[in-house]
């Protein structure tokens, strides 16, 4: 079945971040011009997806009128001859097929997603982690789905994370199939003791999941910090069906973190034809001086 729906949790309070979260979701903290919800949206659409739901909580409304038309705008832009930055914005309500629902509780990422049944109806689909921007040449998501493709079990987009921080994360049991694919069979969240650890392989940011996870969250007790965890459904299907691992090739970055928006702003930056040019010099200057 091709997989055309994605759904983006967006509903965390961003606490790593504030002050800047306090008014602003943290998923409209700018990468250099876009709101990093904006590279999510547009790596779904370069994979296929045509009908998006992003799941919101209160005070985070901004998302959808930044996904919205604005004709004021859009009229002042094209009247003062400022015709690239109005096929900039023209373009955002276009992008895909958008709708929203509140997590009106944050009970963690397995009860975001459950809220999401409904519109998922009896298809695979995509999660794709609202904190997580990945950039690479070949969409993350659109490997995960080529994978899905091939092997027609649920997938999780995966990346090696250092040994001191893996218990920040699930730690995966995988085995190597070929190149960057893995078969997955079991899974931990958070691993507290070494002999917790499962490997260095951790899901950071992107998953595609049967319909069957929706049954399965609806008996998932809470876990790790009290909150359901999506990583406690997704381990009765590695350990019971399997799952595909795909250690996917862009780079992720962690838009709830301050590093990671930083890191991100550079990189994207020394590549936007606006900015890379005195980005490159004013980081050359800087160096100087460290």
């Amino acid at each position: 079945m091709k997989i055309t729906k994605a759904v983006i949790p967006a509903a965390g309070l961003g606490t790593r971040v504030l002050p800047a979260t306090k008014a602003m979701p943290k998923e409209m903290l700018p990468i250099v011009d876009k709101p990093s919800i904006q590279y999510i949206v547009e790596e779904a659409v370069k994979s296929g997806i045509t009908d998006i739901l992003i799941i919101t909580n209160r005070g985070k409304g901004i998302i959808e009128d930044h996904f919205d038309r604005t004709p004021i705008l859009e009229d002042a832009l094209l009247n003062g001859n400022k015709t690239e930055l109005y096929k900039s914005i023209e373009n955002i309500h276009k992008l895909a097929n958008i709708s929203y629902i509140r997590q009106i509780e944050t009970k963690g990422l397995g009860h975001a997603v459950s809220r999401a049944k409904n519109f998922v109806g009896n298809e695979p689909f995509v999660v794709m982690y609202g904190d997580d921007v990945i950039i690479g040449d070949t969409p993350a998501t659109k490997e995960l789905i080529d994978a899905y493709e091939e092997y027609g079990k649920g997938v999780l987009g995966v990346k090696s994370v250092p040994e001191n921080e893996i218990h920040k994360y699930g730690s995966l049991k995988v085995e190597h199939l070929r190149d960057n694919i893995y078969n997955c069979t079991d899974m931990v969240e958070k691993p507290q003791t070494k002999e917790e650890v499962m490997s260095l392989f951790a899901v950071l940011g992107r998953c595609i999941l049967p319909p069957e996870i929706f049954d399965i969250l609806e008996n998932t007790t809470p876990g790790a910090g009290g909150e359901i965890q999506l990583t406690d459904a997704m381990r009765e299907l590695a350990t019971t069906v399997g799952m595909t691992a795909v250690e996917y090739s862009g780079t992720r970055y962690d838009m709830g973190n301050k590093l990671g928006i930083l890191k991100a702003s550079i990189d994207v930056g020394l590549e936007h034809d606006e900015v890379k040019d005195g980005l490159r010099e004013y980081i050359k200057e800087i160096a100087k001086t460290l």
